[in-house]
């Protein structure tokens, strides 16, 4: 069974930890968000990454498009810009098929 991840500052990561996820990142710099990102990206122990969407903007550009092309793990940005239209696209790439139609 695929994990759930989060990767994002502490205040962003502690209603995950007290909603009892396990895979929570705290990012604390840059430099530490980009090898967080990228031991996410080649973990096959998890299935979806939660990020906050201001640190997937940080994201070097290549590195932010492995992100966006990512099918396993599945990132979906949440916060400020992120939302439904993001996590549908996600699904829908994911699986193949609009659920919401």
């Amino acid at each position: 069974m695929k994990r759930l991840a989060i990767i994002g500052d502490p205040e962003f990561n502690l209603g995950f930890r007290l909603a009892g996820v396990r895979d929570i990142f705290d990012v604390l710099s840059e430099e530490e968000l980009v090898q967080i990102v990228e031991r996410v990206l080649e973990s096959e122990d998890i299935g979806v990454a939660v990020i906050k969407h201001e640190f997937l903007k940080k994201l070097p550009l290549a590195l932010r498009r492995a992100v966006d092309e990512s099918v396993e793990p599945t990132f979906v940005a949440v916060g400020a810009e992120g939302g439904a239209e993001e996590i549908r696209e996600k699904i829908r790439k994911a699986i193949g098929v609009d659920l919401w139609k």
